[in-house]
């Protein structure tokens, strides 16, 4: 493959991370709860101020590898290791996100404000996946994990992403209500609400609705493979 078309692909995927990143830091911004993949990293944060939510993102992520390593053994190709880049990429561009939204002003107090920012970190969030896919550059190691585990139960996919999802949510309920007493966050931010479910149950049906854009738009900027 030429480099051009390397660049393009991984241009791609990166704008994808860019807006999956810009999603968290607005379900952050919502103070209704947030995705369960961001889950962990936020409670973490909570509790350990000094380690930002995006280092806890990357090291999370690394987590995930190894686990696939574990599951995989000698299946494990030599191309997943390329997660690890992906990862401190994805978890800087969290921190990123999460610096200019609190640039702008305190978390949201109005519950229909709440929703709303909920609603467009679920627009975000299908984009931006979408994106992420197109490029086949960047994978995230969260996304591997659950195809993985998919393949190693023979269960489908849709299925262990949901189970996967109950896992990263219960944890941080577990750690939350350790750490703080509570099952949603410190008491002064929600990490699991409402905007938790609306973002593990809409995201997929909003990928129905925006991927047929995405495809229109970026699937004539990708280099054709020989």
């Amino acid at each position: 493959m030429k480099f051009k078309d390397i660049f393009v692909r991984y241009g791609i995927s990166t704008l994808g991370l860019v807006i999956i990143a810009l999603g968290v830091g607005i379900s952050i911004k919502s103070n209704l709860g947030i995705s369960p993949p961001s889950c962990p990293p936020t409670i973490l944060n909570l509790k350990w101020t000094s380690l930002s939510v995006g280092t806890f993102t990357w090291l999370m992520h690394l987590l995930f590898i190894l686990l696939q390593a574990l599951l995989l053994r000698k299946d494990f190709k030599l191309s997943y290791l390329m997660q690890i880049p992906a990862a401190f990429v994805f978890g800087y561009l969290c921190d990123a996100a999460i610096w200019l939204f609190d640039a702008i002003q305190s978390p949201a107090t109005h519950y229909p404000v709440q929703i709303l920012l909920s609603l467009l970190a679920v627009v975000l969030a299908a984009v931006g996946i979408k994106i992420e896919v197109l490029g086949q550059g960047w994978v995230l190691a969260g996304d591997m994990t659950t195809a993985v585990l998919s393949t190693v139960s023979r269960k489908p996919f849709s299925t262990v992403k949901v189970l996967f999802d109950l896992v990263m949510v219960a944890l941080t309920a577990t750690f939350a209500w350790w750490a703080f007493g509570l099952l949603s966050g410190n008491g002064s931010t929600n990490v699991i609400r409402e905007g938790t479910l609306i973002q593990a149950f809409l995201t997929g049906f909003c990928m129905k609705l925006t991927d047929p854009w995405m495809d229109r738009l970026f699937g004539p900027l990708m280099p054709v493979r020989e």
